[in-house]
C-alpha cells in the first residue's frame, strides 16, 4: 500500500474528513488531498506529527510493504452468549445472574462498544467477562452477576441500591463504578473534567478496590478484556497511558485474587493474560 493509499485509510479509520485532518496538521485540505493521491509526499517535520495524529507509528505509516492479512469484523455473538450464560445460569441455579441477564441487557441496549473493526453492541463485554469467567471454573453466583452489572452503575442511571443482587455483589460493583467517586457538586462532569476528576481520585479507587476480593477479581477480568481490544479502540497515547496504570494498579491485585483459594488458577491465568498483553505492546508502541 502506497504511503498516500495508507494517510487515506487511516484518515477514514479515525472517521476524519480530508478537512478536519488539515486543520489538525495546519495545511490546506489541498495539500492532505495531494498526499492521499501520492501527488507528492508531507514534509518531514509534518510526518511524525501525521502519525500520532492518525493513530500509528512513524514506521508504520511510512513503510509501503504490502502484508497478507486483512482486518476482520470481531467473532461476537451476543445472543449465543446470552443463551449460553442463562442456561449455565439456571442448570447451576444461579439466581443473581439470572436476575443480572435481563438488567443488563436493558440497561446497555443501544450501547456499543466504539473503536472496533465493526461497531458490536455493549452488552457484548459484560458478557464476554462472565464466559471469562466460567473459562477458568468460576461459576460462583456472585461473581457471575457482578461481571454482568459491573458497568451498569457507571453507564447507566442505575444506582448500586437498585440492582437485583445481594450486598456484597452491590459493594464490588460500586466500587469498580469510577462515578460513585465523584464530588457531589459535580456528579455529571464534561468530558474533560471527567479525565481530570479520575486522575485525581485514581489512587483512593484502586486502594478501595483492593481491599475487597470481588471487586479486584471484577477489575481484573474487565481490564484483561479491554487489554486485549484496546488496538483498535484506543489512540497510541491512551494505550500507552493504558498499559503504565495496568502495571502501577492492576498488578498488584492479582495478589488479592490469588489470596482466595478457589480463585487461585484463575489469578494465574489472568496474570499469564495480562502479562503478555503488556509485554507485547510495549514492543509494539
Amino acid at each position: 500500500m502506497s504511503i498516500g493509499s495508507k494517510i487515506a485509510a487511516l484518515r477514514r479509520r479515525e472517521r476524519m474528513t480530508q478537512e478536519q485532518l488539515a486543520e489538525k496538521l495546519d495545511v490546506s485540505f489541498q495539500a492532505v488531498s495531494a498526499w492521499e493521491r501520492d501527488e507528492y509526499l508531507p514534509e518531514t517535520k509534518k510526518l511524525v506529527v501525521l502519525a500520532r495524529t492518525l493513530n500509528t507509528s512513524l514506521d508504520a505509516l511510512i513503510d509501503e510493504t504490502e502484508h497478507p492479512w486483512e482486518l476482520r469484523d470481531p467473532n461476537f455473538d451476543p445472543e449465543h452468549q446470552y443463551t449460553f450464560l442463562k442456561a449455565r445460569a439456571q442448570s447451576l441455579g444461579l439466581t443473581q445472574t439470572l436476575a443480572a441477564l435481563p438488567l443488563m441487557r436493558e440497561k446497555h441496549d443501544g450501547q456499543t462498544r466504539n473503536g472496533m473493526v465493526a461497531r458490536v453492541p455493549y452488552r457484548v463485554h459484560p458478557l464476554t467477562l462472565a464466559c471469562h469467567a466460567l473459562a477458568m471454573g468460576i461459576g460462583e453466583d456472585d461473581v457471575l452477576a457482578a461481571l454482568l452489572l459491573h458497568d451498569v452503575v457507571e453507564d447507566t442511571d442505575t444506582k448500586p441500591e437498585e440492582l437485583p443482587v445481594n450486598e456484597r455483589v452491590r459493594e464490588a460493583v460500586k466500587l469498580v463504578s469510577y462515578n460513585t467517586y465523584y464530588p457531589p457538586e459535580n456528579p455529571h462532569p464534561s468530558d474533560d473534567e471527567e479525565k481530570a476528576i479520575k486522575q485525581r481520585i485514581k489512587p483512593e479507587y484502586y486502594a478501595n478496590i483492593k481491599k475487597n476480593p470481588l471487586a479486584a477479581l471484577i477489575k481484573c477480568i474487565d481490564r484483561c478484556n479491554n487489554l486485549s481490544c484496546m488496538a483498535d479502540g484506543f489512540t497510541r497515547e491512551k494505550q500507552a497511558t493504558y498499559v503504565v496504570e495496568t502495571e502501577c494498579y492492576i498488578l498488584p491485585l492479582l495478589d488479592v485474587i490469588k489470596a482466595v483459594p478457589e480463585w487461585n488458577n484463575a489469578a494465574w491465568l489472568l496474570r499469564y493474560s495480562i502479562i503478555s498483553l503488556l509485554e507485547t505492546f510495549k514492543r509494539v508502541l
